[in-house]
């Protein structure tokens, strides 16, 4: 992965049962020196990484009970020059080989005093309403959960996801043609990107960025190109290492914009940062989105949309929109009361008939292994996604289909004393957001002050002090 980081860093994940996890991130360390004295020293001094030694980095789930005994995922050099690859393979070049996520998941299984700290998924189980909703789904013979379904997203779930995203952008949404269900958000990401881009297109990424983007890019047979978004230290000036947040800068984006720009992925709530984009930001993007001219899509992630520990203040619903929603009215566009702080980016004006909406359910309910998720977009957009994917899957589980569709509902209901479950969540993702940060500064590591910087996702950026630095053995 390619990035650029004035500092080093730690992305840290707020997912523990009883106290926060946290994962370093290793794309900012050379791999020859990723844990040494100088390598953390270089960095904290901003000295940066280049592509030649970056570590290739995949998202793929490396379990402890499973990594001490997961062979390398790359080839014996006796196998390797004997069996032809494919052409999307070889789009991934060096990008195949073993990464540090089954490296370290090797190393914390195979010693009980190291946590690992690298997967970014909760550690508990899902509320009691979804898996009374799976048990129920598995068990309920009228519903025949255990058979194939319509490809494109099991009915009962696809009329639930229109009737939510209706409220969210707005708009009344088509479950049959403004829908698609797929393995996950990340096979949503893929079919979006293989329906959009060919060859000599190009992506837009902002960096630093979840690894998965710019792979499923280069087997689309697109190009990345990234721009990277500028870390701003609250006030280094006395020679502190301060905490800070990352600000996307308009000319930047506006100078990678070519007639070959065919799509933007923004992720927000952001994977690694935490950051959540604001509203002029995303204007910035809507802006650029035209710009690019007719064919340009932005794909909008936004699978940490409930987990907005942080709201920015602007964001927060007014009193008039809280009691107008009281009373069952539709909040208007704008609004971010059905899902509070977040901007889904397909409610900005004009942004709907260019917009593919991702998310999942893994992160929201603590159920990663349920493997669901979807797009939302208009119906030119939707269609060509439903026609790839019966070549790709016949259809996402059924019986966790059936499960998720009933448990949405319960999820707006009151949960825990709090008025519903996504309510109890973000109160849930407060406290462990407080501890870990508090944790973090006494250990001499600079974070983000969350008064001033809105915060989501799993993540926080901790800047590696130089004492740090000078404390860690050659």
């Amino acid at each position: 992965m390619r990035i650029s980081i004035p500092s080093s860093v730690l992305a840290l994940l707020l997912v523990g049962d009883l106290a926060p996890s946290a994962a370093f991130a290793p794309s900012s360390v050379p791999h020859t020196r990723a844990f040494s004295r100088v390598a953390l020293r270089d960095a904290a001094n901003g000295a940066p990484s280049t592509d030649a030694d970056a570590v290739p980095v995949d998202r793929a789930p490396c379990m402890d009970t499973v990594c001490s005994s997961d062979p390398d995922s790359s080839p014996s050099s006796d196998t390797a020059s004997s069996v032809p690859i494919g052409e999307a393979t070889s789009r991934l070049g060096s990008m195949t080989g073993p990464t540090v996520w089954t490296e370290f998941g090797r190393l914390a299984a195979q010693n009980p005093d190291i946590a690992n700290l690298g997967q970014g998924f909760p550690d508990w189980l899902p509320p009691k309403f979804a898996v009374d909703s799976l048990v129920e789904a598995a068990t309920d013979a009228a519903q025949s959960p255990h058979q194939y379904t319509r490809t494109a997203g099991h009915p009962n779930l696809v009329k639930q996801l229109a009737k939510r995203y209706s409220v969210h952008l707005g708009r009344d949404v088509d479950p049959m043609a403004e829908v698609s269900v797929t393995i996950g958000a990340s096979q949503a990401l893929y079919l979006s990107l293989q329906t959009l881009v060919k060859p000599g297109d190009e992506v837009i990424l902002f960096e630093p960025f979840f690894d998965l983007y710019v792979n499923q890019v280069k087997l689309a047979g697109g190009t990345p190109v990234y721009v990277p978004l500028t870390f701003v230290p609250y006030d280094d000036s006395e020679g502190v290492i301060t905490g800070g947040e990352w600000v996307l800068e308009k000319e930047k984006l506006d100078a990678a914009i070519t007639p070959k720009t065919r799509a933007i992925i923004l992720n927000s709530p952001h994977n690694p940062t935490g950051k959540i984009f604001t509203r002029e930001e995303m204007g910035h993007i809507a802006d650029a989105t035209v710009q690019a001219g007719p064919q340009c899509v932005v794909l909008s992630d936004e699978v940490y949309k409930y987990i907005v520990h942080s709201p920015p203040k602007e964001e927060l619903p007014t009193e008039e929109e809280l009691a107008s929603h009281a009373n069952g009215e539709a909040p208007p566009p704008s609004s971010t009361i059905s899902c509070p702080g977040h901007v889904h980016f397909a409610s900005l004006p004009g942004m709907w008939d260019r917009t593919i909406t991702i998310s999942s359910a893994g992160k929201t309910f603590s159920a990663t292994g349920w493997q669901v998720g979807w797009c939302v977009g208009p119906a030119e957009l939707i269609v060509p996604i439903h026609q790839l994917l019966p070549y790709v899957q016949f259809c996402a589980s059924t019986v966790i289909q059936e499960a998720l569709a009933r448990a949405l509902p319960r999820a707006d209901e009151p949960y825990m004393g709090r008025p519903s479950y996504y309510e109890h969540l973000k109160e849930t993702y407060l406290a462990k957001r407080d501890l870990l940060a508090s944790a973090l500064r006494e250990a001499g590591f600079a974070v983000p002050d969350y008064d001033r910087t809105p915060g989501g996702g799993f993540f926080i950026f901790a800047r590696i002090g130089r004492e740090i630095a000078e404390a860690v053995p050659e």
